[in-house]
């Protein structure tokens, strides 16, 4: 016997009033399974917007971008990151 089967089946048990309750109780599960699924895609939307220092980073790399100045590959910008800190590279 699947879930469904089984939910029935207990359901047609109960007297009519019951009945309703459990009517009512999946009516507001659905409820908030939807309120929940809509805050999650307003999440993602909120998620998806950059903060002010991504939109001044995006703009710096365009800017860069419109220079004709070639952007560093990550091995490069490891490096760079490296040379800043002071770390001995060995070279």
């Amino acid at each position: 016997m699947n879930t469904e089967q089984l939910l029935i089946k207990k359901w047609r048990l109960l007297p009519v009033d019951k009945q309703q309750s459990v009517i009512d109780f999946v009516s507001f599960l659905e409820s908030n399974y939807y309120l929940e699924k809509k805050d999650d895609q307003i999440q993602k939307q909120i998620d998806k917007q950059p903060s002010e220092l991504g939109k001044k980073l995006r703009q710096i790399r365009a800017e860069i971008i419109a220079s004709g100045v070639p952007l560093l590959t990550e091995e490069e910008v490891e490096q760079e990151k490296k040379d800043r800190q002071g770390e001995f590279t060995g070279d």
